[in-house]
């Protein structure tokens, strides 16, 4: 087993005061190979303090420039050490290589990014009355709060704490404790790259136990949080204790609307893919797929085919799919297929599990199933597994009362050539997102993402992240 990981609270490693650990699991052998921190109240207060104390005393201070320079040096530290952090990330997480490697770069690029954003967060001029002139500032909240879900560490950390970093606020850090490895190395790569003590610190443990302090801790400015819609209402409530706002990724029941005049061979390896991508534990996965009637059996068994040619297996291996993350994980996804069978739901296809994979680790083979009632739990609940559920419409108005069918509206695909087709759709879906014949724009650093109903609201990554983690402030002068 590996050398125990510490917090990483001002730039230095610090122990729980609690004194406890959490074992690391690795979910492609289910055995654990390392440990983090139980973190306790205390040792979130100590971060934020610290947070605290960089912000008044040197990061407010700093040139946006400057941030800026430094968040470009950090994504070369992670550039440069992607292979290491993909592979930290793909034993904590279980993730496939390829995958592995394309949460690293997608890191690196999204400090990029926002190191190119910092000097351009401008304000504004508003006319006035005679004698006045008025402007606008936007600046940093202060200490803004991250609790970052086990599913895509890194990613979520960078499109989080790269926009904040960049507004000029200072960011404590409570990953997910089935997720911790890469983010205490990127933190580390922070501090080699010339931050701040105080600017950017993690704290591990459970949700209850930190991820509650954080949220409630009057020292905290702003939170950002993706999980469930039941946790993100406990930490809406736990944040207005001391009127701190809240954005908010809740997850989603993403529809893939397919019209009879789609390119099917473009449509069929994306609706795939969308909902295999890190063994189906994606909040945007195209977890349902909509098929006009006339082209349903058609296109039904060419996704069959696909399915069934899919292999999952150990992370190593680089497979279509590796494990899920964790035991409980795997017994929510057996529990809905359960209900599928009771139901009488039929599958119409499922990959397979290769040989390799041990009885230990925690995989699902991806399973395609027909015919899901719309009102049905497997239509209507994330099931944040490799389970794409298949129906079919008839016309636009049925598409659109099926798409909204549920409490979620994250993301939305929609297949057709017809272009004001298109438009019609795009504007009726309820969703934070559209793509028209695509799913995902290739990971999209640079457009707004966040969810309507109870995906959540505010909007992380692009510009438009900058907005939630700044304040704005309306100066007016009368100078006669």
């Amino acid at each position: 087993m590996a050398a125990m990981q510490l917090h990483f609270i001002a730039n230095q490693g610090q122990p729980s005061s609690g004194g406890r650990t959490i074992e690391v699991i690795d979910p492609s052998y289910g055995q654990p190979f390392d440990t983090i921190q139980r973190g306790t109240p205390e040792d979130i207060d100590a971060a934020v303090r610290a947070a605290r104390q960089c912000f008044d005393e040197v990061w407010r201070k700093t040139a946006p420039v400057e941030r800026s320079r430094l968040l470009m040096r950090l994504s070369a530290k992670i550039t440069e050490h992607a292979d290491e952090l993909a592979a930290l990330e793909q034993r904590d997480c279980g993730k496939p290589t390829r995958q592995a490697r394309a949460d690293a770069a997608a890191l690196a690029r999204y400090f990029e990014f926002y190191a190119g954003a910092c000097d351009k967060l401008h304000g504004e001029t508003i006319p006035a009355a005679d004698g006045y002139s008025v402007l606008t500032w936007r600046e940093p909240h202060g200490v803004t709060g991250h609790i970052v879900p086990w599913n895509y560490p890194m990613q979520i950390f960078g499109r989080c704490v790269g926009a904040a970093l960049a507004a000029g606020n200072t960011c404590v850090v409570k990953p997910a404790e089935d997720a911790c490895l890469s983010l205490l190395r990127v933190a580390q790569l922070a501090a080699e790259a010339g931050f701040p003590a105080g600017a950017l610190n993690i704290v591990t443990g459970y949700g209850h136990e930190v991820g509650d302090a954080l949220a409630r801790h009057p020292g905290v400015q702003h939170v950002s949080f993706t999980g469930s819609p039941r946790v993100g209402t406990l930490i809406q409530q736990a944040a207005a204790e001391h009127h701190c706002p809240v954005t908010l990724e809740l997850g989603g029941k993403s529809p893939q609307i397919v019209f009879a005049d789609a390119d099917l061979d473009a449509a069929l390896p994306v609706l795939v893919g969308a909902i295999i991508q890190n063994a189906g534990q994606t909040c945007s996965a195209g977890s349902r797929v909509l098929i006009e009637r006339d082209i349903y059996e058609p296109l039904l068994a060419r996704l069959a085919r696909a399915f069934e040619g899919l292999r999952v297996g150990p992370a190593a291996m680089d497979l279509e799919l590796g494990p899920l993350i964790r035991q409980s994980q795997q017994q929510r996804v057996w529990d809905f297929l359960s209900d599928a069978q009771a139901a009488g739901i039929a599958v119409a296809a499922q990959g397979h599990i290769v040989d390799e994979a041990p009885d230990t680790g925690f995989y699902q083979a991806p399973t395609l199933l027909r015919d899901v009632p719309p009102e049905h739990r497997l239509a209507q609940e994330e099931i944040f597994g490799p389970v794409l559920c298949a129906m079919p419409f008839d016309g636009e108005d049925h598409a659109v009362q099926l798409a909204n069918a549920t409490a979620y509206g994250l993301v939305a695909g929609i297949w057709t050539r017809d272009g004001g087709r298109q438009l019609r759709m795009a504007r009726r879906v309820e969703s934070g997102q559209v793509f028209i014949n695509n799913y995902g724009a290739a990971g999209g650093v640079e457009l707004p993402f966040g969810g309507v109903k109870a995906s959540g609201h505010g909007r992380e990554k692009g510009f438009e992240a900058l907005y939630g983690f700044t304040t704005l402030k309306t100066v007016a002068i009368r100078h006669g």
